[in-house]
């Protein structure tokens, strides 16, 4: 039986045969077939499709784009292809992740999609790299504001109780006091005006740039060379981080009013975020070529206006990404208590000890750059380009077939078996230089 879902890529839905298991179908196709309408989920949310559009250009945009400057510094002009083969790529497997939604109403989660292709297995194997890909982003926002902070405020320090803090680690713990409260809100639609200043953040800092390119006289003079093959792999790593919040989309997808516009909210958001890396990108390389470091702010001459607007701003992204990042790991330790806990109070003190310990490791690891091209090699690709392929073909069973979708699904495959082999290696090598 043939049908096209409403993100208008053809899809075959076999009829899975099998003597020992009823048939399985794809929800939905035999109420299309049949000429009904249906909903996705049996339980959809309440939040709108421009909320859920500011949560999913916040999932998206947000410290990638202090970091893709470097990336295109590491491989050279070339390699911007790189970043746009990768968003088409992780744009198509957030396609997948929402037909594998649509096969069972009880899917609500990313490790409920590995639970349904791979059983138990799948299951713990998803939340694994799920979870640990969430908390290592979520602890990378708070080493850059760390570095931020200190960058414009080198000589503060506090004193605790007679203990000296100081530097960078001061700041840290500050920005994750001003972060909790965010963490504490459940709401998603209440979320998405915290997104929404994420992505007014984007903006600001990406005009910011220009401005010191301009009116502060730093020119847009840096030639920059062509490619450098020995930084592709830091580079693919990097550009793959940037688009690593698919374990969020599930959350997002369960969370809309009308979950037929999930499609249109996808491609909506990697457009939006795929035209500002790349601006991004091109404007940091032209302003200070092979010498930019992990974080273009880090680049900017302090006493500029511009810098100091460019700066602050890059504050706000750790802030508003921060709680939506987190959200999905409080959910699933939540709801492994739920029956023994009051809910309000026990999900309080779960985001609290996920921040307390965030914070914690953000001052044990202060590589801001080579933590986020490890999370990008290593985790983001397995969690946004090849757990989507393998569950989707295995709960369709496209696996059975060879096809067109079949063979794009194969090179998607092999394009992150790539990133996530030199791209680890590679990370892990500068990690272990740096310490």
């Amino acid at each position: 039986m043939d049908a096209k879902p409403e993100d208008g890529l053809s899809i075959t839905v076999p009829l899975l045969v099998n003597y020992d298991e009823k048939p399985r179908y794809a929800l939905g196709d035999l109420e299309k077939a049949k000429g009904l309408d249906y909903v996705s989920h049996q339980s959809t949310g309440t939040t709108s499709f421009f909320k859920t559009t500011f949560n999913g250009l916040n999932s998206l945009s947000g410290v990638g784009i202090l970091s893709v400057p470097y990336a295109l510094a590491s491989g050279g002009w070339l390699s911007l292809v790189l970043l746009f083969i990768i968003a088409i790529a992780t744009l198509y497997t957030g396609f997948l992740i929402k037909r594998c939604m649509d096969f069972d109403p009880n899917i609500r989660s990313y490790p409920d999609i590995g639970e349904t292709a791979f059983g138990t297995k799948g299951r713990i194997f998803v939340s694994i790299f799920m979870h640990l890909e969430l908390y290592l982003v979520a602890t990378g926002f708070l080493i850059l504001a760390g570095d931020n902070l200190h960058n414009l405020l080198p000589d503060v320090e506090f004193n605790f109780y007679g203990i000296r803090i100081g530097g960078r680690q001061s700041f840290v713990i500050l920005v994750g006091l001003f972060i909790m409260p965010t963490v504490w809100i459940n709401n998603m639609a209440t979320l998405s005006y915290v997104s929404a200043t994420g992505v007014l953040a984007t903006f600001i800092i990406i005009g910011s740039i220009f401005w010191a390119g301009t009116s502060d006289k730093l020119g847009f003079d840096e030639k920059g060379t062509l490619l450098n093959l020995t930084g592709i792999p830091t580079a693919f790593s990097l550009y793959a981080f940037c688009y690593c919040a698919h374990p969020v989309f599930p959350t997002l997808y369960t969370s809309m009013r009308n979950q037929r516009q999930f499609s249109t909210v996808l491609v909506t958001c990697f457009v939006f975020c795929t035209i500002t890396y790349g601006a991004m990108a091109t404007l940091g390389y032209l302003l200070f070529g092979s010498e930019l470091q992990s974080q273009i702010t880090l680049n900017l001459p302090i006493e500029n206006i511009s810098s100091k607007v460019a700066i602050y701003t890059a504050l706000v992204n750790p802030i508003a990404k921060y709680a939506l990042m987190l959200m999905p790991i409080a959910n699933a330790i939540e709801n492994q208590f739920k029956s023994y806990c009051n809910k309000r109070s026990f999900s309080l003190l779960v985001k609290t000890a996920l921040l307390t310990s965030s914070v914690i490791v953000a001052l044990t690891l202060p590589f801001f750059g080579l933590l986020m091209g490890l999370v990008g090699a290593f985790l983001s690709v397995t969690g946004s380009i090849l757990v989507p392929c393998f569950c989707y073909l295995k709960i369709s069973g496209a696996y059975r077939r060879i096809g067109l979708e079949e063979v794009i699904i194969g090179l998607t495959v092999l394009m992150g078996l790539v990133i996530l082999v030199t791209g680890t290696y590679t990370s892990l090598v500068q990690i272990v230089q740096n310490l």
